[in-house]
């Protein structure tokens, strides 16, 4: 019976947790690249057994990695990322002007119909793609020489670029996500970008509704209708029926409107979850209570699913790519912790189940329908 992989890159190597249709019972596999981080580990829509892997160490740097069967062997592919021509330089917290560094991938997006071809989004922020299954990477430039790119600034987490969204419709149009930077969008194939940020108010910024520098933590679409987008930011849950063109508030009676990942139901364009957390500060669930809210009609109006979820005492968070959805029926839903929990639902979120507890910190969860 064709089944589910979940992939989870964590804090110390990468698993592999896989089970059938019915996902009752789970096999974890792993730990792969034992001791690295590994930011971000996702499949290829063209051919699931083709996974790409970012593993990256503050001692040793970034290596990338490629698995033409599933996950059971992995190939050192190429990890040469140069930013073309003059670097530049872009804002820091003090004021002053810092030169572009290469530090690690955060995303990557494989294309919808070529195995062999991938974007990935790095900190310092801008991207890259590589069309030979990652031996040689380029960088797409006009994103980074925007003309806004010298104003971008770090949010708490670095200058990274996290989220990376593809058209299956307007294959040109592609949409990514800076902290904090704001949206981008290029209908060009990456060869020319604009902000997509209007809409956003970000109290923070000298000028709240500033063209730049809003700290958007996460960008969900559904394929279906990839017109509307879903945008979880540092305060407030957006959403975009317009492309990105303009954006409105869809908090509605969250208990808190902070969080990281936002995520689409498989089948259901109106359906989203979040994860709320307390306060940009503290990084934990209101009360100690994990909860997931879920609405049904395109935001504003949510419920709390809590069945088989933490009740009191949990102070973990949810990383801005550690949610997902498989495209089983009823769909699946999947996240990991800071804790080292991975959470699945095999009912639509109505109930959670612990199918990982005692892994590293979770950077990202991904999940593969086969």
């Amino acid at each position: 019976m064709p089944g589910v992989r979940v992939l989870v890159g964590t804090r110390k190597g990468a698993f592999i947790l896989t089970s059938n249709r019915k996902r009752e019972k789970w096999k974890i596999d792993g730990p792969l690249f034992p001791g690295w981080e590994i930011y971000h580990m996702t499949g290829s829509p063209a051919d699931p057994d083709r996974l790409y892997a970012s593993q990256t160490s503050a001692w040793f740097g970034q290596v990338m990695q490629r698995s033409d069967d599933g996950g059971k062997t992995w190939e050192t592919v190429g990890n040469d990322f140069h930013y073309e021509g003059e670097t530049g330089t872009h804002q820091y917290y003090d004021g002053s002007q810092k030169p572009w560094e290469f530090k690690r991938v955060w995303h990557l997006e494989p294309s919808l119909d070529d195995p062999d071809t991938v974007y990935a989004g790095v900190e310092d922020a801008a991207i890259f793609r590589t069309t030979d299954g990652g031996m040689t990477w380029s960088e797409m430039p006009g994103l980074r020489n925007h003309r806004s790119g010298p104003n971008w600034m770090p949010g708490a987490g670095g200058m990274c670029l996290h989220t990376i969204l593809l058209d299956p419709e307007n294959r040109g149009r592609i949409t990514i996500a800076i902290s904090a930077a704001g949206v981008f969008r290029s209908e060009d194939h990456g060869e020319t970008w604009a902000p997509s940020n209007k809409g956003l108010v970000s109290a923070q910024l000298p000028d709240p509704d500033a063209e730049v520098g809003h700290c958007v933590h996460c960008i969900a679409m559904h394929p279906s209708r990839p017109d509307t987008l879903f945008m979880q930011k540092h305060w407030d849950v957006m959403r975009s029926d317009d492309a990105g063109a303009t954006w409105y508030e869809i908090s509605g009676d969250l208990p808190t409107d902070f969080g990281f990942p936002i995520a689409v139901h498989a089948h259901d364009p109106d359906t989203v979850y979040v994860v709320p957390i307390k306060s940009d500060e503290h990084h934990f669930p209101p009360d100690g209570k994990l909860r997931v809210y879920r609405s049904r009609k395109g935001g504003n109006k949510w419920k709390e699913l809590k069945k088989g979820l933490p009740k009191k005492d949990c102070y973990v968070n949810v990383l801005r790519d550690a949610m997902a959805v498989d495209a089983a029926d009823p769909c699946g839903v999947y996240f990991g912790t800071t804790g080292g929990q991975v959470f699945a639902s095999n009912d639509e979120g109505d109930s959670w189940e612990a199918i990982a507890k005692y892994l590293p910190t979770v950077l990202s969860v991904e999940v593969q329908t086969l």
